[in-house]
């Protein structure tokens, strides 16, 4: 064989040895969408235009939802805390819940996925986890900038945050919210031409109370530097509050757009429960009472809205059941992540219905809740569809007819079709009532002790 043809044949087999090897390369090789993930703090479903709104101006979401994907039937947990396990480890707090303020050690977070996949992860808001400095590195974020990381200082007007192990104080006048999403700009300018997607989560600050003016409202003072006490908040400025969240999503947009990569990445937007209590809302007719900290309608359902220019069809509108168990595989299965085998996960993957697809849509969803992770009497757990609602203690609701739970049905009160789902819901009950029996992290923590100082007492955090 002649010195040519030996030389074609070697030629040959690298290429061969080279495209077997492309080929065997993991999923998240080729590049993969950007995701970012907002989650608004105490904005109830009523509080979005697109859903219904005509009281409060949200003129960025009402865009986003109108060029993609909103869900009518999105439930998170009644309060904050509760909400960011789950909405993080894509679990139920009936498998792993401890108490409020805290994610445990041992979890594995959609920031965990997302990394070990290949993405550099960013995240920017309230964190009210615990952890320490290392905590939202331990839990799979490059980057951060937070409030409520390691002490709980003003959020609002010369906030103070902490940024990659740093303590960050202002005094200049910088409004919190303005400052955390200066961050998460940032970091998407910083990524947008790199080797690897990106993952930016938002848990933003606002609207959650105090209420007190932002920067565009009229009595905006930029000298505070204290939150606002109970008797000075009014509707007023959680409606400004509202409109300034909405003004931080069009940033983030604007940002995405300008760096060019608008149709490379998925933006969601939701919220961690109901409206504050305190605040009673026009909408549909009627005067809507926020539901925070409580399981009736008002405080679990949220606004979700998807945009992804390109790939979701604008003005799309789902009345799939999805909640915040879902978005941990959602977010695995679009950047090629692999899901923790080692622990019972409850999640659903709605990527498929984004896509246009009817994918594998849920018949229910499920809720345990008690604010401080007892596992007593007191814990609340319910599994319901998009009409009825069944709580263990039996009690059964038509929710679009009675939101506040006021008539419970009887069997002898319902027709057939609303047994036979009451039956599916409690078989839920009852599996997940056995799923309780494997809680692997004992009892609620015990609270720390309290200080011998008592001069100042810490405000409850919510």
């Amino acid at each position: 064989m002649s010195n040519s043809r030996r030389f074609t044949m070697r030629r040959a087999l690298c290429l061969l040895f080279v495209f077997a090897l492309l080929g065997s390369l993991p999923a998240y090789a080729a590049k993969r969408p950007n995701v970012v993930l907002i989650m608004a703090d105490d904005m109830g479903y009523e509080c979005v235009g697109a859903n219904g709104s005509t009281f409060y101006k949200t003129p960025n979401l009402d865009r986003l939802a109108a060029g993609g994907m909103r869900f009518r039937h999105a439930y998170s947990q009644p309060i904050c805390t509760p909400s960011r396990v789950q909405i993080m480890t894509g679990r139920y707090n009936a498998r792993n819940y401890v108490k409020f303020g805290l994610l445990h050690p041992n979890e594995i977070t959609f920031g965990n996925v997302l990394q070990d996949a290949g993405y550099v992860t960013g995240i920017a808001g309230k964190w009210q986890l615990q952890g320490g400095f290392e905590g939202p590195n331990k839990f799979g974020f490059d980057d951060y900038c937070l409030w409520q990381l390691t002490r709980r200082p003003c959020r609002y007007p010369n906030a103070g945050l902490e940024v990659n192990g740093r303590t960050v104080d202002s005094s200049d006048g910088e409004y919190g919210p303005d400052l955390v999403s200066d961050h998460l700009v940032t970091f998407i300018k910083k990524n947008k031409d790199g080797e690897k997607p990106f993952f930016a989560y938002y848990p933003m600050i606002l609207p959650h109370w105090p209420f007190q003016p932002t920067p565009d409202s009229d009595d905006w003072d930029p000298t505070e530097t204290k939150e606002w006490p109970r008797k000075k908040w009014n509707r007023k400025h959680f409606s400004d509050m509202v409109t300034y969240a909405d003004k931080m999503v069009g940033k983030i947009d604007k940002a995405l757009a300008d760096a060019g990569i608008r149709e490379e990445t998925l933006l969601i937007f939701t919220c961690d429960n109901g409206t504050y209590t305190g605040i009673t809302s026009p909408f549909q007719g009627k005067q809507l009472k926020g539901g925070k900290g409580s399981t009736p309608n008002a405080g679990t359902h949220v606004p979700f809205i998807a945009s992804w220019p390109g790939t979701i069809k604008p003005g799309q509108v789902s009345d799939d059941l999805i909640d915040f168990s879902d978005v941990m595989p959602t977010l695995a299965e679009l950047g090629g992540g692999q899901l923790p085998t080692d622990r019972e996960l409850d999640g659903r993957s709605f990527l498929p219905q984004l896509k246009g697809e009817t994918g594998n849509p849920r018949d229910w969803v499920f809720c345990w809740y008690e604010r401080n992770g007892k596992r007593d009497g007191k814990v609340k757990r319910y599994a319901r569809n998009q009409t009825y609602k069944l709580y263990h203690d039996g009690n059964f609701y038509d929710v679009p007819a009675d939101e506040l739970e006021k008539k419970n049905l009887t069997p002898g009160e319902i027709n057939t079709e609303a047994k036979d789902v009451r039956v599916r819901l409690q078989s839920v009950l009852d599996r997940m009532f056995e799923a309780e029996k494997r809680y692997p992290y004992g009892n609620a923590a015990k609270p720390k002790k309290k200080r011998q100082n008592k001069k100042k007492k810490q405000k409850k955090g919510v």
